[in-house]
């Protein structure tokens, strides 16, 4: 069958399914099952591969540090010491419009330098900070926009396991490439709140103001941020620091950074029995639910490639230009549409083969277009209709709270990103500041 018609009897049959109101883990399971007997007919071999690739994909070693991180998480928020630092940085904040969602995007910043995980990052600021933000009246857009924007960022800022896979996959320098991803996730995080800030300024009633914040003395949120927020940067340093000094891999800095919580909730007396089984509870939840997700994200992929529908598509996108700039841009243009629709390892594992060559031909730098693309795949994660963070951020909301309203919240942010990757495009130093730097 021709690729294109694959894409179109693929993705309808999802959506098809998807419009019915079948769970997206089953829609995508039962897609994959028919795609498996459209190609190889009723052979048991063809669905016995499927269990086993599934089987084989969430063992892989690179897996390994979603649960170590989630546990981070989750110990740092039943012993209270992320909700102490949450209440410390936003006593910096004030009556600033949209409050609650730079309070968001300023603490999805900082822990994203504790987890490399983006989806265990959207679980946990989704299940701290949303219920209050929509108790207090904010829209969706500022409440769930900010959560899965922020969260996302854990796929830039390091440690970002993704960005590791990447480099072994391309063959490039892991320290060069994390090196790279600072200043981009940063410049991310600012344009977050520059236009949260602009917005709620424009139009109050996207975030009410809360009038009763009690104000609090200079020295009070002086002692609040060394008591509070300054500990933090050790878990920092035994997740990042240990990966730059090349101490430890991101799997066994993910274990050193769950231990190091670990003391430092023994530490500030919050470690007891009910939160240690509240932690390791909300671990295997979210755990369990992520790895759900990505089992049928990654039959889903397996059964695109098999069939010849993505390669395919990007063959076709590769071949309507042999201008550098173009190709570039439709190379990243394909990588934001299979992120609609596939998982990013398997995005990377398509594409990155006859990326590679593309790039030393046309004397492009893979450090440079990584990072392009990173952000393509942190898009990919909130893209509709099936970003993986879309269906994490709708797990945690409210029942209430549904898909086109969790779909509009992500636009915005979409659509900085896509200016933040123009400007790297524009601007490579934005990207190779830090690189050149120690090269």
């Amino acid at each position: 069958m021709n690729w294109a018609l694959t894409l179109v009897f693929v993705f309808g049959a999802l959506i098809g399914l998807l419009a019915l109101g079948l769970p997206v883990v089953f829609a995508f399971i039962l897609v994959t099952l028919g795609g498996i007997f459209a190609i190889l007919g009723p052979n048991p071999g063809g669905f016995t591969q499927f269990v086993l690739s599934i089987e084989s994909s969430l063992r892989t070693f690179t897996l390994l540090p979603i649960p170590l991180f989630v546990l981070m998480g989750e110990v740092l928020w039943q012993s209270n010491i992320a909700s102490n630092a949450l209440a410390a940085i936003d006593k910096w904040i004030g009556r600033v419009p949209g409050r609650l969602s730079l309070l968001t995007v300023l603490s999805g910043t900082v822990f994203s330098a504790l987890s490399g995980s983006t989806m265990a990052n959207t679980a946990i600021l989704g299940k701290l900070l949303l219920p209050d933000m929509l108790r207090r009246g904010y829209k969706p857009e500022m409440s769930m926009g900010p959560i899965m924007s922020s969260g996302a960022l854990a796929m830039l800022i390091p440690p970002s396991a993704l960005a590791v896979v990447y480099a072994t996959i391309a063959q490039i320098s892991i320290g060069a490439l994390l090196l790279a991803l600072i200043v981009p996730g940063l410049l991310l995080a600012t344009c977050y709140v520059v236009y949260i800030v602009g917005r709620c300024w424009w139009n109050p009633t996207l975030a009410p103001r809360d009038e009763t914040i009690a104000e609090s003395t200079w020295g009070e949120a002086v002692r609040e941020l060394v008591v509070y927020v300054a500990p933090l940067s050790i878990i920092i340093f035994c997740v990042v620091g240990v990966i730059f000094a090349g101490i430890a891999t991101p799997t066994e800095a993910a274990a050193l950074g769950s231990v190091a919580s670990l003391v430092l909730a023994a530490a500030y007396g919050g470690l007891n029995f009910r939160s240690a089984f509240n932690a390791i509870q909300g671990t295997v939840q979210i755990t369990g639910t992520m790895l759900i997700i990505i089992a049928s994200a990654i039959g889903f992929s397996q059964i695109l490639a098999y069939s010849g529908a993505s390669r395919g598509l990007l063959t076709f996108v590769i071949g309507m230009s042999a201008n550098k700039i173009v190709i570039i841009l439709l190379m990243q243009l394909l990588v934001l549409i299979l992120g609609c629709f596939m998982e990013q390892i398997a995005i990377m594992l398509i594409t990155l083969p006859i990326f590679m060559p593309i790039l030393k031909v046309a004397g492009a730098d893979p450090v440079w277009f990584a990072v392009m693309m990173l952000i393509n795949l942190e898009m990919g994660l909130m893209t509709p209709p099936f970003g993986l963070l879309l269906f994490i951020m709708k797990g945690v909301a409210p029942p209430e709270v549904s898909f086109k309203q969790v779909y509009l919240a992500a636009v915005p942010y979409l659509v900085i990103n896509t200016l933040v990757v123009l400007a790297i495009m524009y601007k490579p130093d934005i990207a190779m500041f830090l690189p050149n730097l120690v090269r």
